[in-house]
């Protein structure tokens, strides 16, 4: 447990949970599921039978350290890394690795976001560990996956072989196929979600980082010498200019050939959506999951998130979003859901940052 470390991602802005995510206060920030905690603080929670607190580091945009702060009290100042602008996950992960490697070069690391649903706590723990234990005797890196219920184009694919052990060969990856291709996927067996958690010893991250990622890796090379000093960030904040903009799957994991999946069985989801939110909520009789003071009339089947002082009276509404923060209120069919991106460019297009 001592040489166990754990990266949480909390820099995202969440866009398609707009209007609810924004860029001042993003989703990981929010009691998304109104269980009394932000998602941040659920998810540094899960981990604490997995490794000890000082050992947990967060990596968000530096305009959040605040809320990160305030939320999770614990935290010595060096155990936020600050990102000054976002450059996806292979650099905030090489920059999290390079940090922890310079602590203990036999660490054992988990890499999960911060605004992920686990609903089953216990079956969760039990992977995590076994992942650890697997890791710490392989040089292997290991992702998990999620059997699909459904023929999602929101989650990446894993395709694996199957040949009777526990952790699965990985073959090939697919960042978010069309729906066709993802009923392809289902039908076929032998795919799975990609949950975007990893696990993997230090040293043999930092082999893939200098094999596949050389150009980020020659970056972060250079602040060796500064890495848990106190000049570290003035060398993280020129780092990352040069820095290039890539994610851990396309950047590492589709080209190693020492991927592995474990398949996971913990009540995931990514809560990228509303339609994911909707998909985990409680329903009333009516198929309706609600966050708020409302009165419904002949609606079926929607998900309505409005504040608690603001009474809201819906009548004849069928698959529907119905969701309002702060100075912004959206209503939009379910199957539209893919719009909310297009929603948020226009607000800040059309109508300011005020919106955003």
């Amino acid at each position: 447990m001592q040489s166990t470390y754990v990266i949480i991602m909390a820099g995202g802005i969440g866009t398609r949970f707009w209007p609810f995510s924004r860029v001042s206060n993003p989703k990981q920030f929010h009691d998304v599921l109104g269980v009394g905690e932000s998602m941040l603080q659920t998810t540094v929670k899960r981990f604490e039978e997995i490794c000890p607190p000082e050992n947990i580091f967060i990596v968000t945009n530096a305009d959040y350290r605040g809320l990160v702060k305030q939320q999770i009290s614990f935290l010595r100042d060096d155990q936020i890394l600050c990102e000054p602008i976002g450059r996806n996950t292979a650099p905030a992960i090489a920059y999290a690795t390079y940090k922890i490697k310079q602590l203990n070069y036999k660490a054992n690391i988990v890499v999960a976001p911060a605004d992920h649903v686990i609903l089953n706590q216990v079956a969760f723990v039990n992977t995590i560990k076994y992942a650890l234990d697997e890791a710490a005797k392989s040089d292997i890196l290991i992702t998990l996956g999620i059997t699909p219920s459904r023929p999602d184009t929101n989650y990446g694919y894993i395709q694996y072989l199957e040949d009777g052990n526990e952790l699965k060969k990985v073959k090939t990856f697919t960042e978010k196929p069309n729906l066709e291709i993802a009923k392809v996927f289902l039908e076929s067996g032998d795919f799975v979600w990609n949950a975007g958690i990893f696990i993997w010893n230090v040293q043999s991250i930092m082999r893939a980082f200098h094999e596949f990622l050389p150009e980020i890796t020659e970056i972060f090379d250079e602040g060796i010498p500064v890495f848990n000093t106190p000049e570290e960030n003035a060398f993280i904040n020129r780092a990352y200019s040069h820095c290039r903009n890539i994610s851990i799957d396309y950047g590492i994991m589709e080209k190693a050939s020492n991927v592995y999946m474990l398949p996971s069985n913990f009540g995931w989801s990514d809560l990228g959506t509303w339609n994911s939110l909707y998909a985990i909520g409680d329903k009333d009789s009516q198929g309706n999951v609600i966050d708020g003071e409302v009165m419904l009339y002949d609606t079926t089947n929607c998900i309505v998130k409005t504040p608690q002082e603001r009474l809201v009276v819906v009548d004849g509404l069928h698959d529907f979003i119905i969701a309002e923060y702060d100075n912004v209120l959206m209503i939009c069919p379910k199957k539209d859901e893919q719009r909310v991106k297009d929603f948020l460019a226009d607000a800040k297009n059309k109508k300011g940052q005020n919106f955003i």
